[in-house]
């Protein structure tokens, strides 16, 4: 399967299929369908509540899908366990970072890279981390441990890449410095990028494509360039206002004066 991304077709890394998730058998996320090509950064946007967390970590084999299908390069991967697909090229940067805080940030890297992999990339992509190899990652800045944390998950050139909320907690300064990074992992490593991000409007600027999901449930799907431009959109989808939403969707794209996106 291939997708299109401004004209140009790519090869389909991850796909998701009437996907039902949610906790103890009782769905969070009903129906979601949604995909992110080869080289693509995909931003899975949403009020606080959505689903978004849940779908990132059922994707990521941290629990196991109530129905639906996952396949990443072809291949079902759904209720596979964690460990086997971050084997297999898929790598999640979860919402609190996840770091060895006892260890180096050096030894954070190895632990992820293992023997056949090199830090080079990370290093050429994140070049704040030099300065941090050997300092203790719990001793790190916010910002830094969170450049660590992305630096962990893409160390081995994973397929795909899933990140949740990078930037809770952080500096807007710092927001802005970490978010290009992520194209440049996908324009660079080619990998397919799916990003939860609260901060709306820088997400997509670097993002190919977005979804919004409320309650639990897919509800828009557009090109980035259009989301930016449609903050009334974005806005009734964020309300959960569906029947407004739906009309917005419908109506023809704004004139180059329109106002851009907010967060």
């Amino acid at each position: 399967m291939v997708a299109t991304v401004n004209g140009s077709e790519r090869a389909r890394v991850v796909e998701v299929e009437a996907l039902d998730a949610g906790y103890n058998g009782n769905p969070v996320v009903r129906d979601l369908s949604l995909h992110i090509g080869q080289g693509e950064v995909v931003a899975l946007l949403g009020a606080n509540g959505a689903g978004k967390t849940t779908t990132l970590a059922t994707i990521a084999g941290l629990q196991r899908p109530l129905a639906g299908t996952i396949r990443m390069d072809g291949k079902d991967i759904a209720g596979q366990p964690a460990h086997r697909l971050a084997r297999g090229g898929l790598s999640l940067v979860p919402e609190g970072r996840a770091l060895f805080a006892s260890l180096t940030a050096g030894e954070n890297l190895r632990l992820s890279a293992g023997r056949d992999a090199s830090r080079d990339d990370v290093l050429d992509l994140l070049p704040e981390l030099r300065k941090c190899l050997d300092r203790k990652a719990g001793l790190l800045s916010g910002g830094e441990q969170q450049m660590l944390a992305v630096g962990r998950a893409i160390v081995r050139r994973p397929r795909a890449l899933l990140i949740d909320e990078m930037s809770l907690g952080l500096a807007p300064v710092v927001v802005e410095r970490l978010l290009p990074v992520l194209r440049r992992v996908a324009d660079e490593l080619h990998t397919a990028v799916l990003l939860v991000e609260q901060h709306v409007a820088l997400a997509l600027e670097i993002a190919d494509r977005g979804y919004v999901m409320a309650h639990g449930r897919l509800i828009l799907e557009s090109s980035a360039a259009r989301l930016r431009s449609r903050r009334d959109l974005l806005k009734a989808c964020y309300l959960g206002d569906l029947d407004r939403a739906a009309e917005l969707a419908g109506d023809p794209e704004p004139g180059p004066s329109a106002e851009p996106a907010g967060g």
